[in-house]
């Protein structure tokens, strides 16, 4: 399967199709009777105040998430050919992204978390061309209202911030004025909220929406490990694509090397946000998809053993299927 989507054919965008159905289809068969899907974070409820969490039927649900998954492996895959990030074209960063966003239950699902891979994949497009261009004041300040815009749909996104910033870093001399304008396009956005708060007479509540910002990192968290064995042939596409990265390190152009260094911290931050929100919940990972989805097509396109990068991916779509048919 991994040959076939190594070349850059269209008819692979059928295949995707029938992988993201593949992927669902024991998610199905243990059908929730009842699902819920909390739109927006507390402070964005001011503008949508009536009770939405339960009024999409489940199977309207698990459709709609399978759709945005899709539309967003095809954006991810436009993003990584149109920076030339893997060398060549391919579909493998799309179907990478199918697959690691069905790799748990409550991924399949509506959830904040997907709706903020949208704006994931936004940012980076912004990001990128902090590389190529001379002026990026404006692009920096689009990308801060991007963080901003998804802040109020899922809170910890809100550390995505530090991306905007780690990548003027990393692609950028240091510029005073392109940090200024991330922050002020941060805060274009949440100003105008509270002048809505404020004309609801409610302008002393906007200091609660930033509380969970000083929660402490948890020291344990309680966890059954064996639904979480799916992971670990993901831990070890990781870990090769990490030695696959440093063999060809020096060989690729200095932006790829950028951008795959901007990646991995994006990956950090998805996964560290986690604590953020009350309660341990897997769908907030979800953020680390698309960084992870293209280290995995890296790995995946630049592997030399057939039969052994043939294998770890049919391991890892066994282990997905049979984790939905035996959640415990």
């Amino acid at each position: 399967m991994i040959k076939l989507f190594r070349s850059f054919n269209p008819l692979n965008i059928v295949w995707l199709a029938v992988v993201l159905f593949a992927l669902r289809i024991g998610f199905a068969y243990n059908f929730p009777v009842k699902t819920e899907f909390p739109f927006t974070e507390l402070f964005s409820r001011l503008l949508i105040p009536v009770s939405y969490q339960s009024v999409i039927p489940p199977v309207f649900n698990l459709f709609f998430a399978g759709a945005l998954v899709f539309g967003q492996a095809m954006l991810i895959n436009y993003l990584v050919n149109h920076n030339n990030l893997l060398g060549r074209s391919t579909f493998l960063p799309a179907l990478m992204y199918i697959v690691v966003s069905g790799l748990f239950t409550p991924f399949l699902m509506l959830s904040p978390p997907l709706l903020c891979n949208f704006l994931v994949i936004w940012m980076l497009y912004k990001v990128f061309n902090f590389y190529k261009g001379e002026e990026v004041k404006s692009i920096s300040y689009d990308a801060g209202m991007i963080v901003a815009v998804g802040t109020m749909i899922y809170l910890p996104f809100i550390y995505m911030f530090v991306a905007i910033w780690i990548a003027l870093i990393i692609f950028r001399p240091f510029n005073w004025r392109e940090w200024a304008a991330s922050i002020i396009g941060f805060i274009t956005i949440f100003f105008f909220l509270a002048v809505l708060y404020y004309l609801n007479d409610k302008l002393g509540q906007f200091y609660n929406i930033w509380l969970p910002l000083g929660t402490k990192f948890p020291a344990s968290i309680s966890i059954n490990y064996y639904n979480y064995l799916v992971l670990v042939p993901v831990i070890f596409i990781l870990i090769f694509c990490f030695f696959k990265l440093q063999q060809n390190f020096f060989k690729s152009y200095v932006q790829t090397r950028k951008s795959f260094q901007l990646l991995f911290f994006v990956l950090l931050i998805g996964g560290f946000s986690f604590y953020v929100r009350s309660g341990f919940l897997l769908d907030h990972f979800l953020l680390c998809a698309v960084p992870a989805a293209v280290f995995f097509a890296y790995y995946f396109l630049y592997a030399n053993s057939r039969w052994f990068y043939e294998s770890l991916f049919f391991l890892l779509l066994i282990s997905i299927i049979y984790f939905q048919f035996n959640t415990f």
